[in-house]
């Protein structure tokens, strides 16, 4: 999660001075570095899935998120982009209806509800009404969406090992952004170089630690440590742009963090039930 957060710290400063297109080009980029090492002594067996298509869809998913998670950290602070961003697993459980023929008890429906809950108080539209919601807001709640449905065909992939799914998103980013990087590119000075590099070795890096933390414990023990993100969120956040959550920011986050680990609690016991 520290890997992550400092990731979204470094496309935000980036941001500040460099187009989206060459800053997320960044991220892939040095990502794919990072993925070529990882599977550098099996990568002929790697590279090769059994669900290709899954696999491009993943990626087009990703890339989209990234994107747009990118646009939105421009002008929303790092702690309620991050707050936001966690309606991806609650999305996640009412995409799973419609998209993997999965039902939903009373509980886990009531777990939805608050979550959104906590979003509103987060995005707080009654102050200005729905109109008044920031674009940055508002590309974030997309960039959950995405999320949403990139965690979603992640789960419909079956028989490809974690590291190719690795492979796949972080070449794939590459391969796309690089075509079109020209048309957006301004020469980076040295630290901004180190920088962008910074940002692929983050993401990259993040990837290897949670594919290793859910080889190393279940799921159950290893989900709810991505709520720690908020941590290092506020803390970038607060030391860069001087941002501290307000008492609304805090609240709806631990409504939305309560209702994701309810959620979560309640598809363990579904699944040890089965």
């Amino acid at each position: 999660m520290f890997c992550f957060i400092s990731l979204d710290a470094i496309m935000k400063h980036l941001l500040e001075t460099y187009s989206l297109v060459q800053v997320t080009w960044g991220r892939f980029f040095f990502a794919t570095i990072v993925a070529l090492a990882a599977c550098a002594p099996r990568l002929r067996t790697l590279a090769v899935s059994r669900s290709p298509g899954l696999q491009l869809t993943r990626s087009v998913l990703l890339m989209s998120t990234t994107g747009v998670f990118n646009a939105g950290i421009r002008t929303t602070p790092l702690a309620t982009a991050t707050t936001i961003m966690f309606l991806s697993p609650i999305l996640v459980t009412l995409l799973s209806i419609p998209m993997l023929g999965e039902k939903v008890g009373l509980r886990r429906w009531i777990g939805i509800m608050l979550g959104f809950a906590g979003a509103c108080i987060v995005v707080r539209p009654w102050q200005e009404g729905l109109g008044g919601i920031s674009t940055g807001v508002m590309l974030l709640l997309v960039a959950a969406l995405l999320n949403a449905n990139y965690q979603i065909i992640t789960r419909k992939v079956r028989g490809d090992e974690p590291l190719t799914s690795l492979l796949y998103t972080a070449v794939a980013g590459a391969i796309v952004t690089s075509f079109l990087a020209p048309w957006f590119w301004s020469w980076p000075a040295p630290l901004d170089w180190l920088l962008l590099v910074g940002s692929g070795v983050a993401g990259g890096l993040g990837h290897l630690c949670l594919i290793r933390a859910f080889r190393a414990a279940p799921a159950s023990v290893v989900a709810p440590f991505s709520y720690s993100s908020l941590i290092w969120a506020t803390l970038f956040g607060f030391v860069i742009w001087g941002d501290w959550p307000d008492l609304w920011t805090w609240a709806g986050a631990a409504i939305i963090i309560g209702s994701g680990l309810y959620i979560f609690h309640r598809e363990r016991q579904q699944h040890e039930n089965r």
